[in-house]
């Protein structure tokens, strides 16, 4: 076994770094956690979903998460604009990790 020490670490060169730098924020874990159950979903709708969140803070998160490659969004050139949002390829491979948040909050809430 490798003997780790803490003054060594640098924090900022782990993957649990770099994971937390996608998912932080208030709302990202909501987004992804919606997207993940319920597939496509409009703008709006997760608006709605939601509650609470400004449409600035909810387009800056859709934002980051597309730029960051874990979610898609398809725009449709129609009247009005439609636009949709899904779990890319690597959005869904987070989801066993998320999974595992839901399960132990599942078993630890009271």
């Amino acid at each position: 076994m490798q003997n780790c020490s803490i003054q060594n670490a640098r924090l900022e060169e782990t993957g649990f770094s770099y994971t937390m730098s996608l998912i932080q924020g208030k709302y990202k874990l909501f987004i992804l956690y919606a997207l993940s159950e319920y597939g496509i979903v409009r703008y709006n709708e997760l608006k709605r979903y939601l509650e609470g969140i400004s449409f600035k803070t909810l387009s800056k998160s859709l934002h980051e998460l597309e730029a960051d490659g874990l979610i898609i969004r398809r725009e449709y050139p129609q009247i009005p604009p439609k636009v949709e949002y899904s779990l890319s390829e690597d959005g869904k491979t987070l989801m066993p990790v998320l999974d595992q948040l839901c399960e132990w909050g599942d078993i630890h809430r009271k």
